[in-house]
């Protein structure tokens, strides 16, 4: 759907400043690859009642046509279909590692690990929410909003530890950049989503 390339690309574009600004050794490639094709499979999990002018201009019925075909060949469960997405486009196995890092659920497991890849990943997709760049607190926020009610199993403790392990992985992260967090911006990934539109494998 239109909003979740939107996203995909922004998250992409956010991921490719900080990695621009790295002072270390990074594998770009593979983040920026696992950022464009993060959530190919999430119109299976999509309310497509949440935000009515995402579907435009093919409108309800259609949207609601390729998530059943999306059901029908992948099944319910939007990572695994994810994963099999990216596996169908070939995108390289360092790429899919990365892919799989990304997530709210995955942060405590990243601000463990030594790769700065699935940091980066991780928390470039924690810097966009549904209509553009917010920080990382905003995010937080917002997703919480919008998943208020809906049926999860992070309890309220859980979702605390997921929230520390996100501040420490962006002190992680900006600890060796050359910028910092609030200094990536809309403005500042806007060419850079039109580059990466042209982007291929």
């Amino acid at each position: 759907m239109p909003n979740l390339q939107l996203h995909q690309l922004r998250v992409a574009a956010v991921a490719q400043i900080i990695c621009e600004n790295f002072q270390e050794s990074i594998d770009t490639e593979s983040i920026i690859l696992a950022c464009l094709f993060h959530d190919m499979g999430n119109i299976i999990k999509s309310d497509l009642n949440y935000f009515p002018k995402f579907l435009e201009p093919e409108g309800f019925e259609y949207w609601q046509d390729v998530k059943k075909e999306y059901i029908k060949r992948y099944g319910f469960e939007e990572h695994l279909a994810t994963e099999f997405i990216a596996k169908e486009i070939n995108l390289s196995s360092s790429a899919l590692s990365c892919l799989k890092h990304i997530g709210f659920s995955n942060s405590i497991k990243n601000e463990t690990n030594n790769s700065f890849e699935n940091k980066i990943c991780n928390y470039s997709d924690m810097r966009v929410g549904p209509h553009g760049v917010l920080s990382m607190e905003d995010r937080i926020s917002e997703g919480h909003k919008r998943y208020e009610g809906r049926k999860h199993t992070i309890t309220s403790d859980g979702f605390d530890a997921f929230v520390l392990a996100l501040r420490n992985i962006e002190k992680q992260i900006f600890s060796k950049t050359h910028i910092k967090p609030e200094e990536i911006t809309d403005d500042k990934i806007k060419d850079i989503m039109e580059e990466l539109r042209t982007l291929t494998l």
